[in-house]
């Protein structure tokens, strides 16, 4: 914008100059070209009296010397003879002497000056004057020199405060535009002191009224949040006490009780801690798929499930939580437990390419009809909230990657979640960087 602004000033200026100094240069060139002629005329007319007196060439050829002219000045005397230095044709001079006014000739570069003087009995005397290039041109080339200085300067301040200008509406849309920035990643203190143009300053109110609102809302939804996990501890309590009463056998129960109170323990205290940027965090996705599937895996003991993981065994970092990855890998799992029959099979599949990490779950279950509708209302079959694979899409989508359901090998469908880690990798190079610099 500050190139473009200083473009536009430096076009406007020398349209303008340009408007204002050609004219004014031609007019220089006129009033030279004008003062020479009248220069030539002055001297023409210091010779009429001498002229009136007598025509004799030798004191003609004495009053020329005084001229201090005698090689641009002659005198055509009506007997055919002349005096001093003579240019113009013997035509040129017939033709003015039978005028009553001086004309002009043209003599290769320079001009003539041809001046009747009418003596007695008729006679007309003829005076010419040589008007050199040079004397019709004096003083322009300095003239012009000067016109062109003032253009420039004229160019020059005109830049200098269109540049001033650009400065002012360039910084203040740089600091919005960083205030955005900053607003988009999750400072949510951000604001800014508006300034610049009238837009500009509208623009920063509005960003501030903005985010003013944003953190209403977000403070609003983290309240409603924390309220309704609060609520979920009453029926937790009493579902654990009824637990405690019913012996060993409900050891698993308890412990995936446990797990969810402390999920609720989890939600309700981020719900709590004031809005702040989001940190970079991270995990092992393979160790994460080996810690839930150890938890399903009494689960499919117990319905004679066949499964398989495969690809866990080196280490997968992929830029979400642990506690966000293990959620959503049971969710999935568990839309395969409440959505297939019992002893249908189940693979768990890791995948590592460049600069991406999927995790693949397929069955041998009837398979989903419409996958693409699945994703579209976010719902997973029959008898489903949907919101398993509308958190793991979400969770996907955070990274830069996505979420795609398709049919599985084993004749079921197979969910693909892949997850990008090249965007976190520079990101986390980004931030080393201002933290050493800082």
């Amino acid at each position: 914008m500050r190139r473009t602004l200083a473009l536009l000033t430096v076009a406007g200026t020398s349209m303008v100059a340009l408007a204002f100094l050609i004219p004014l240069g031609l007019v220089v060139r006129e009033i030279a070209h004008d003062r020479a002629m009248a220069q030539a005329e002055r001297q023409a007319s210091a010779l009429v009296p001498v002229l009136a007196i007598t025509v004799d060439p030798a004191r003609l050829t004495h009053a020329l010397l005084s001229t201090g002219a005698r090689d641009r000045i002659g005198v055509h005397l009506p007997d055919g003879g002349s005096a001093g230095t003579v240019r113009a044709p013997a035509a040129t001079v017939a033709s003015a002497s039978r005028l009553t006014r001086a004309v002009t000739a043209e003599l290769g570069s320079g001009r003539l000056l041809l001046r009747p003087v009418a003596l007695d009995g008729g006679r007309t005397v003829v005076v010419e004057v040589f008007v050199p290039p040079g004397d019709l041109t004096r003083g322009v080339t300095a003239s012009w020199a000067v016109l062109s200085g003032v253009a420039a300067a004229l160019v020059a301040g005109s830049l200098l405060v269109g540049d001033r200008l650009g400065v002012r509406v360039v910084r203040s849309a740089r600091r919005l535009g960083r205030a955005a920035g900053a607003l988009g990643a999750g400072d949510l203190s951000v604001r800014i002191e508006p300034e610049g143009p009238p837009e500009l300053v509208a623009a920063g109110e509005a960003f501030n009224s903005m985010a003013d609102r944003v953190v209403q809302l977000l403070a609003a939804e983290r309240e409603m949040a924390a309220d309704l996990s609060h609520r979920l501890r009453t029926p937790l309590a009493a579902l654990r006490l009824s637990l405690e009463h019913l012996g060993p056998e409900a050891e698993q129960s308890r412990n995936a009780l446990g797990r969810l109170e402390a999920e609720v323990d989890q939600i309700i205290a981020t719900a709590r801690q004031p809005s702040r940027a989001p940190e970079l965090v991270h995990c092992d996705a393979a160790e994460v798929l080996r810690e839930r599937l150890t938890f399903w895996s009494a689960l499919a003991e117990d319905q004679r499930r066949p499964w398989e993981l495969i690809g866990a065994s080196a280490p997968a970092r992929v830029p979400v939580a642990a506690t966000e990855l293990g959620a959503v890998l049971d969710a999935l799992l568990g839309n395969v437990f409440r959505h297939t029959p019992e002893g249908t099979g189940f693979t768990v599949t890791l995948h590592q390419g460049t600069g991406t990490v999927g995790v693949l779950i397929a069955d041998a279950g009837p398979g989903i009809g419409d996958p693409e509708a699945a994703l579209r209302r976010g719902a997973s079959g029959a008898g489903s909230t949907g919101l398993g694979l509308d958190i793991a899409r979400r969770l996907a989508e955070s990274t830069g990657g996505s979420l795609r359901i398709d049919a599985s090998s084993m004749g079921g469908a197979r969910v693909q979640l892949w997850f990008r880690t090249d965007r976190h990798e520079r990101r986390s190079g980004r931030v080393r960087t201002r933290r050493e610099r800082g």
